[in-house]
């Protein structure tokens, strides 16, 4: 990363900032979004969101953020002449309640309601190249894309199979896995697996699901990635 970070200009490549909830997305972007999009002649940056700043020792990176630290930083990236846009990976289950329109979204599906808030924070911070996007409802919701790769893919736990099957066929897509505190995705993976930790096993996942897959089985997902492939039209 380091050295392709130094060269994207002569490589001829548009930079694009994420701005990313934590390591297991750091770690899925770079995984999965970087290669694909280098293909559209972009060069993916991701920035994990700063949840905590010390005054000596490493700042806290990761976890749920409140809206005025996230615009201050969002904004930074946005100063950036050189990024052809910032965009953001952050959960919408969980989104911190000072984010505009999180406390009262829109709309009669989930998929609305998504846009709704992506909406008010794009209204607020303004400038075109912003894209916000927010994974519905949390990152755990894409490895529903495969349920049996999710099982595969953790220790011993091939016999969940079946049990990870039943919950995602009682939703129309991965997406619509609803945002309560002891039904959303990560709560649902972590009763079924108790040992199961997000960036232990987040990034595993979805590796072996791989990128086609969850484009597929999520729209509002393949929504996105389609707009960043866009970028490359501009």
């Amino acid at each position: 990363m380091g050295e392709k970070l130094a060269g994207w200009k002569t490589l001829g490549l548009k930079k694009i900032f994420i701005y990313a909830e934590g390591p297991t997305e750091e770690r899925f972007i770079k995984t999965l979004l970087v290669p694909h999009l280098e293909g559209y002649g972009i060069f993916v940056y991701p920035i994990v969101c700063t949840t905590k700043v010390v005054k000596s020792g490493q700042n806290f990176k990761g976890g749920t953020v409140k809206y005025h630290k996230a615009k201050k930083e969002i904004c930074n990236l946005l100063r950036d002449s050189s990024a052809a846009a910032v965009t953001t990976m952050l959960d919408y289950y969980g989104l911190h309640c000072s984010f505009p329109g999180r406390t009262d979204p829109e709309g009669t599906t989930c998929y609305d309601r998504v846009r709704f808030v992506e909406g008010a924070i794009r209204g607020d911070i303004g400038p075109q190249k912003f894209i916000p996007f927010l994974t519905l409802h949390e990152f755990e919701g894409l490895l529903f894309s495969s349920p049996e790769e999710m099982a595969a893919a953790l220790p011993g736990g091939y016999g969940l199979r079946q049990k990870f099957e039943q919950i995602r066929g009682n939703f129309n897509t991965p997406e619509d896995i609803n945002d309560q505190q002891s039904t959303s995705p990560g709560q649902r993976i972590a009763t079924a697996y108790p040992p199961y930790q997000k960036p232990a096993h987040g990034s595993r996942i979805a590796g072996r699901i791989g990128l086609a897959k969850i484009r597929e089985e999520c729209p509002h997902f393949d929504s996105w990635v389609v707009t960043l492939e866009q970028l490359s039209r501009e």
